[in-house]
């Protein structure tokens, strides 16, 4: 089974990018949820999940 807050961080992630490269105005409350997503995912994540929520976090900085 794969882990939920996982993927949301990782859906999170990349509903930023989709905002962000539409010039959608409401990509700072998208980045938020971002940034929650990865941040409650972290505690319960593999070491492997754990340096891919790391290049999340890469991604989610360019838009910062």
């Amino acid at each position: 089974m794969s882990n939920q807050l996982f993927q949301s961080a990782r859906e999170a992630v990349y509903n930023v990018e989709q905002v962000a490269s539409s010039g959608q105005a409401s990509v700072q409350n998208e980045i938020n949820v971002a940034k929650n997503a990865l941040s409650s995912a972290y505690a319960n994540t593999t070491e492997a999940e754990q340096r891919q929520l790391r290049e999340l976090q890469e991604r989610l900085k360019k838009y910062e």
